[in-house]
């Protein structure tokens, strides 16, 4: 005997068939659960956003304005952004310079320094004039650095090199290159004397600073001894201010004496 109490809906199985098949009715169609697609809805919102952005006052929009307008602007009007950029990538660029450079420069430095020991320093490889000043400054090179850690041929080359840009420096008219001139040509009189043959000492130094003195006409070129004086003359000029002068309106007649005395005021009277 069923159970009239028993609400449980009668389900088909799956091989039960469906009630309203027996009743003639057409069955009903199967439920298919649909995924949700989250692609389709975070496309368009990307595609929101793109729209959003470039359109009047969108993120891209005002950046796209700010380069184009940047040539026109120049460097103090563009955009803070943009200078940030540009700066950026200067110093990027220059970074990768001085480290392609830093390897360039260190390996002349080491050709050059290990192509100054073929310098004979204290040899007779200079001949004519230069001879006199240039083979004492070798043989006074030669015989004061024995103990230093770099030989006399380097020492040699990088007494070369100084005068060189005293000379170069000093036409440009820098003060650094002239002072560097100045001490590089005592330094090679004082050496001239100093390792010159006895007899032809006095001979040797005076050609040393003759040709130092020639030599101080191109590196010291404007340089004068003449005290500078500044006379600062003040002249003001004719200043001009317009003045408007209006004249005084005419004033009435004065009255008579008795009409200006207070009625206060009577003469006094005899009796």
């Amino acid at each position: 005997m069923a159970d009239h109490n028993d609400r449980t809906p009668n389900v088909p199985g799956p091989r039960q068939e469906h009630p309203a098949v027996g009743h003639g009715l057409p069955a009903a169609a199967p439920l298919l659960l649909e995924e949700p697609d989250d692609k389709q809805p975070r496309t368009q919102a990307l595609r929101a956003w793109w729209a959003d952005a470039w359109d009047d006052g969108g993120v891209l929009h005002d950046r796209w304005e700010d380069l184009r307008q940047a040539p026109a602007l120049g460097w103090h009007g563009m955009a803070n952004w943009l200078k940030a950029a540009l700066g950026l990538a200067g110093i990027s660029f220059v970074i990768l310079l001085l480290d392609g450079a830093t390897g360039a420069l260190a390996a002349m430095l080491h050709s050059l320094l290990t192509a100054a020991p073929r310098v004979q320093v204290g040899t007779d490889t200079s001949t004519g004039v230069f001879a006199v000043i240039d083979q004492p400054i070798r043989t006074y090179i030669a015989a004061h650095s024995a103990s230093l850690s770099i030989s006399a041929s380097t020492v040699y080359t990088v007494w070369q090199l100084v005068g060189l840009f005293g000379l170069i420096g000093g036409f440009a008219r820098s003060s650094g290159a002239r002072i560097t001139w100045t001490a590089w040509g005592a330094a090679s009189i004082a050496m001239v004397y100093s390792a010159a043959p006895a007899d032809g000492r006095t001979v040797a130094t005076g050609l040393a600073v003759l040709a130092w003195t020639a030599a101080s006409a191109l590196a010291l070129r404007g340089l004068t001894l003449r005290p500078a004086f500044f006379t600062h003359i003040h002249n003001d000029g004719h200043q001009i201010e317009p003045h408007i002068h209006l004249p005084a309106p005419a004033t009435d007649a004065a009255p008579d004496d008795e009409d200006d005395a207070p009625d206060n005021v009577h003469p006094l009277q005899k009796r």
